[in-house]
């Protein structure tokens, strides 16, 4: 997560009988008689809401990946008067007829109680992906104003023509998932710390936090000792191993078994 604590998700618990025998619930077996079922507890839930927005989101509230969001584009017509807001809402609705055609997710806000300004920071704070900005000047020169959420300010903002807007909306749509995944991804990395002692994994655990990725031939007792001291436990056993045979940060013994450590929500 952004604060460089783990988010336990997408785990698997074999809950064995307890809940079974607390809530009798039973099944009827091949002998006839009954048995208290054996139960487990797996899959995603909506802990990966909070997850996304511990990951993407900023000051100034979500950020939704674009295959996740709800609309992945709100358009936003600004006016003046009655006769501009005719004039652009027009185009507005035209928009987003075009988008919904090609099966991108839009709302158009015509609300008339709230300015532009409050629009932008109400779409904002919800993560929507890509704002669609349509004043008359817009309507004149038959274009818009992309406006990205994960690029704050003007270094986001781009003018665009309404030829192939759909085709433009889209590419612009997978530019914006594609850089939340490689931000992501690079913060992860760079959040990722090699410790050779236990030492050395306090020390780093307590200055930088993220992830630490140590050989590892302890027990069970070992890493609740470690939780008891330091809050950090396993978070999983990776696969990919390629820095072969060492000794364990804890233990000193000779193990090619990797594991990452993390403090967790």
């Amino acid at each position: 997560m952004g604060n460089g604590w783990a988010l336990q998700a997408a785990t698997s618990h074999f809950l064995g009988q307890n809940f079974a025998r607390a809530f009798d619930i039973k099944f009827l077996d091949q002998n006839n008689e009954l048995q208290y079922v054996w139960t487990t507890s797996w899959g995603l839930s909506t802990r990966f809401i909070g997850g996304i927005i511990m990951v993407h989101g900023d000051d100034q509230g979500i950020i939704l990946p674009p295959r996740l969001a709800p609309y992945q584009v709100v358009i936003v017509p600004i006016w003046r008067n009655d006769e501009e807001r005719s004039t652009v809402l027009r185009v507005g609705q035209k928009v987003m007829a075009e988008l919904q055609d090609a099966d991108i997710r839009v709302r158009l806000d015509d609300r008339d109680n709230v300015s532009p300004g409050f629009k932008f920071n109400d779409w904002e704070m919800r993560g929507v992906p890509l704002r669609i900005e349509i004043g008359p000047r817009d309507v004149e020169q038959g274009q818009v104003v992309f406006a990205r959420r994960d690029v704050p300010g003007r270094e986001g903002k781009r003018v665009v023509s309404q030829d192939g807007l759909a085709a433009q909306t889209q590419a612009m749509l997978e530019a914006i998932q594609a850089t939340l995944l490689e931000r992501a991804t690079r913060f992860r990395d760079e959040n990722t710390h090699r410790v050779e002692n236990y030492e050395e994994f306090k020390e780093v655990l307590a200055t930088q936090g993220g992830f630490i990725r140590v050989h590892w031939a302890g027990t069970s007792e070992d890493e609740d000792r470690i939780k008891e001291e330091t809050k950090a436990t396993i978070r999983c056993y990776p696969l990919d191993t390629p820095e072969g045979r060492g000794r364990c940060f804890y233990t000193g013994q000779e193990t090619d078994r990797i594991a990452i450590f993390a403090r967790a929500y």
